[in-house]
């Protein structure tokens, strides 16, 4: 399996996403991970990971550590995106300079370390590893799964077509089985990148099993929670207007902003010019115990993506009983049948969704959250069909 993130070096969902998978596959399987070890990561040669399921009441870790089967880094300093004060240097420029010798010195290092492995499949997630995973192929014949968390349509938009979305074209065509986290994401895969169809599966994501409680707020208001990477792809500045409407019927609220990026900035300027601010919490990044902490007093969570292949965010808010408002253009409402959706420009909808959740009208609580295991099953199903064709 190949990656480019992973606890506790986060960034954004994959990382979240490959080690859920991959504890859940590794018990079932035998599996070997390959991730980069740049010179900034603080990961050891044979990691060990924290029990996610080994929470207390108040959302700590008890310590117990657990063997992730076998974990190996190559040299790489390929990282999945800069710290968001580096956007002043270039806005447009998420992953920093140098990128494309960066993923092809990966894809070499990738492919020497494979000759020391002994393997059945070959699965690689996002763009960055598919050119690693193209060349193992090659050098092996063994199948090819590319794993697809969210593609340039998402991050950049329809209209562009640079180097990256090439890659993505050419792995979605390539490979042996494209893996869409999604229906969303399945259809950008068809509709935008000519993916064959009879090739691309649909497997969501899933949680890590977490013990949920309730804590108190600070504050008399209500919360409504924003949760992820302050992008334009994540529609912060819809979660303005969304606040704003809120306000105007409902003033006993309050809105948190928990995450980082280019649009943060933006974002504070933008409450202050509404005369909102004393409104809003912005937290910057917070890490796991403190993202429980917030859910935790948070009343509804709102995500008003422009295009989100799945949203991990909203599984984690579902686990502590917090209703959601998603983006239509988004994979996790697939899996949230509770949630209540309108289109990501459509604010009007979505702050009517949140005046009803937060006067409380209707059951509006999640359902069962979907298990990594459940996941890792189907995704194991894709295995061995590929392996049965040879």
């Amino acid at each position: 399996m190949l990656g480019w993130e992973f606890p506790p070096i986060l960034h954004g969902g994959l990382g979240v996403a490959c080690e859920g998978l991959g504890r859940a596959l590794s018990k079932k399987a035998r599996l070997t991970f390959i991730l980069p070890k740049g010179a900034s990561t603080s990961l050891n040669e044979n990691l060990r990971l924290i029990g996610l399921n080994q929470a207390d009441h108040s959302g700590e870790d008890s310590g117990k550590m657990e063997a992730f089967s076998v974990v190996e880094h190559v040299p790489s300093d390929l990282r999945p995106y800069l710290d968001a004060e580096t956007f002043s240097i270039d806005p447009t420029d998420l992953y920093g300079p140098d990128l494309g010798a960066k993923v092809i010195a990966f894809a070499q290092k990738v492919t020497q370390a494979s000759r020391h492995h002994d393997f059945d499949i070959i699965h690689a997630h996002d763009w960055m590893t598919a050119l690693a995973g193209l060349e193992v192929r090659k050098q092996t014949g063994k199948p090819l799964v590319f794993h697809t968390h969210s593609l340039t349509y998402d991050r950049a938009g329809p209209g562009e077509r640079g180097w990256i979305y090439e890659i993505e074209k050419n792995i979605l065509k390539s490979a042996d089985l494209v893996i869409a986290v999604s229906h969303y994401c399945r259809k950008i895969c068809l509709d935008h990148y000519e993916a064959p169809p009879e090739k691309v599966v649909v497997v969501h994501n899933g949680a890590s099993p977490v013990r949920s409680f309730r804590s108190s707020k600070p504050f008399p208001e209500k919360l409504v929670v924003f949760l992820g990477r302050v992008t334009a792809q994540k529609g912060p500045g819809h979660f303005l207007k969304i606040a704003q409407k809120v306000l105007s019927s409902e003033s006993n609220v309050r809105f948190a902003v928990a995450g980082t990026g280019e649009q943060l900035h933006p974002l504070m300027a933008g409450a202050v010019r509404l005369g909102i601010q004393k409104k809003f919490h912005f937290t910057g990044f917070l890490n796991r115990k403190k993202i429980h902490r917030l859910l935790a007093m948070a009343d509804a969570y709102c995500m008003p993506s422009v295009s989100e292949p799945f949203g991990l965010s909203a599984l984690e808010a579902a686990q502590f009983g917090v209703p959601a408002v998603l983006s239509k253009q988004s994979g996790v409402a697939e899996i949230l049948p509770s949630a209540r959706t309108a289109d990501s420009w459509d604010t009007d909808a979505m702050a009517a969704h949140l005046i009803e959740i937060l006067s409380k009208k209707g059951d509006l609580r999640p359902t069962v959250v979907r298990t990594w295991e459940e996941a890792a099953a189907e995704t194991l199903v894709c295995y061995q069909g590929l392996l049965s064709k040879r």
